[in-house]
Formats: C-alpha cells, structure tokens, sequence
C-alpha cells in the first residue's frame, strides 16, 4: 500500500482507496453480536429487583444473541469466500471522490485483507472494500474492448470522407492494419456503421492516391522527344560534312 499521499494547496488528498476504507468502516452495522450482548448485560444488570427476568426469557434472548452470531459468522465466512474467488481476477471498483464525484478504478486484484468480519481487495497495492465493487471484467474482453474503442476514436478524428487527402493515409493506413489483423471476436465490438465508415475512407483514399499518381504522370515532360531531336540534328550535321578532296 503507497504511504505517499498526494497534497494540494497544503491540503492532504484523500485517495480512491481511502475513501473507499472510509466508507467501509462508516457502514458498520450499528447492531453486532457485541452491541447485543452488551444490551443484554445491561438489561440484566439493571433489572427491577422486584420483578426480576425469568429464567425462560433469559435462555430465549440468550438463544437469539446466539442466532445473532452465527448469522453473521456466515456472512462474514460468505464474504471471505467471494473476495478470495476474485483473486487474479480483473475488476471494476467504484468509489466517490470527497467532492462526491464517482470514479473506476481498474485492476487486477492480487490479494485480499480480511478485518473485523469486512474484506478488501489489494489493487495495485491499494485497498477497496468489497462494497465497492461494481464489474468483473474477462481479460480477453477487456483488450477487445480497448482496441474497439481506441479505433473508433481515431476514426471520429478524420475529416470528413469527401475531404481526405494524403496528410490522412498514413492514419488511414494505421486503421487498415489493425482491422485486417482484428479477430472475429474484436471485430464484433465495431458497430455496423463503424464499419461501413471505415471501408469508405478506405476506398477514398485509394481514389486520392490514383488521382496522385495520374497527375504526377502528366506533369512528367516527355524526355523521349527531345533524344529523338538530338539524334536527328546530328545526322543532319553528319550528312552535310563534304567528302575529302582525292
């Protein structure tokens, strides 16, 4: 766990996982096999000594404190056994800034803390209640996703269709190559029209290039011509050289 905590104008900054360890010890339930039994300490210390508890009543709060207990021994021996189940497991934790904004924190979770019957999951060696817990994510899923999202990105980026020119190829390019070498399975996070954008800006680049090229060969003089001129005013020369005198 960091022993770093970040300061902002003088001021101390409460963490994601402190506020989450905050939050996890404010919901203690205020009625806990102690507080029972304290209640009923005192009710038997404070009895009316002219109308004393009976023995029956006794054994039967007796026999609820003891329900009591084993209720939450079970919940606690429940939520002990879920957060080990998560252990190497990637996860979605989500927690509330002091400013009351939420916040997702994503990692994998490599230990868990057990105290005073609450769990706590160790990401990236920070701790968050078990409360806070919000999504289990599939490794798989989560890198599919990403690249998804990563790609949509850069095509919402590019100008419109009919307004690309070769400063856009190179990103184009970039595109074409990781949806060529995307899986079936990372291609299903791409929406339809995604997709259908994509292959135009694909297919629009080909004419810029083709347009590029077509111009540059026109522009290109034609050197052919001008050989053909050289060769012939030297044979003109070669043939007006009079032959020497016998």
């Amino acid at each position: 766990m960091s022993l770093v905590a970040p300061v902002e104008d003088g001021k101390v900054v409460e963490t994601e996982s402190q506020n989450s360890l905050k939050k996890a010890h404010s919901t203690k339930n205020g009625m806990d096999k102690d507080a029972f039994l304290q209640l009923l300490v005192a009710q038997m210390q404070y009895q009316d000594p002219l109308e004393p508890t009976s023995n029956t009543e006794f054994v039967a709060q007796y026999a609820q404190f003891s329900q009591v207990e084993q209720m939450q021994n079970l919940a606690s021996t429940s939520e002990l056994s879920r957060a080990s189940s998560l252990v190497g497991e990637n996860v979605y934790v989500k927690t509330v800034s002091s400013s009351g904004d939420p916040k997702y924190i994503y990692g994998k979770v490599d230990y868990v803390v057990f105290e005073a019957g609450k769990a706590y999951l160790a990401i990236n060696e920070e701790l968050y209640s078990l409360d806070d817990l919000d999504t289990v994510v599939d490794a798989e899923y989560k890198a599919a996703y990403d690249k998804a999202t990563e790609f949509v990105e850069t095509l919402n980026k590019l100008p419109k269709v009919t307004a690309i020119d070769l400063s856009n190829a190179e990103t184009i390019d970039k595109l074409q190559k990781t949806y060529e070498e995307m899986t079936d399975y990372e291609k299903s996070f791409l929406a339809s029209d995604v997709v259908k954008r994509y292959n135009e800006y694909v297919e629009r680049l080909k004419e810029v290039r083709n347009n590029a090229e077509g111009a540059d060969k026109n522009d290109k003089p034609s050197e052919g011509g001008e050989e053909s001129g050289g060769e012939d005013t030297d044979t003109e020369g070669a043939g007006s050289t009079p032959n020497p005198a016998p």
